[in-house]
């Protein structure tokens, strides 16, 4: 096992279920919800966390951060089983791709018009969910949803 997953990998898991909190609390309804004006649904929100993990992915296993992934599913956004079934899958792959790593890996390159080691890119993957979680917090307000509690602890 190499280093991050010893050392770092509760990190990433902790995120990754405080995600599926989120998923079991919401329902099909209100992924149709948007705050109004410029802001997209909440359940094209959701989509979209699941295309930035495929983006960080497929950085781990390309070496090059590639935001251009849409999922092409018809209606993933309106449905909360079909998002918690993708991110189910996302987040086994990350697991699997970072857990076949070597110390070594860890310390490749990552172009992102910059450059970034493997470790790095995981910590800036962790704040993407955290901005997530963040814009998902004013939604669920806007709604006057309650949020749940390890939401509610981490992010306010």
């Amino acid at each position: 096992m190499n280093r991050f997953m010893q050392e770092q990998w509760s990190w990433v898991e902790g995120s990754l279920a405080l995600r599926t909190q989120l998923m079991d609390a919401l329902s099909d309804a209100d992924l149709a919800f948007s705050p109004g004006g410029q802001n997209m649904t909440l359940g094209a929100l959701c989509r979209e966390c699941g295309e930035v993990d495929h983006s960080y992915i497929q950085s781990l296993k390309t070496l090059k951060q590639d935001w251009s992934y849409r999922n092409p599913e018809p209606g993933l956004e309106n449905s909360v089983a079909r998002l918690k079934a993708w991110y189910q899958t996302l987040d086994a792959d990350l697991k699997a791709t970072l857990s076949a790593f070597s110390d070594a890996d860890l310390q490749k390159t990552i172009d992102r018009g910059f450059p970034l080691t493997v470790e790095v890119q995981m910590t800036v993957y962790l704040q993407a969910l955290l901005i997530f979680f963040g814009k998902v917090t004013i939604y669920l307000k806007a709604m006057n949803k309650p949020l749940p509690q390890q939401l509610k602890d981490w992010i306010g």
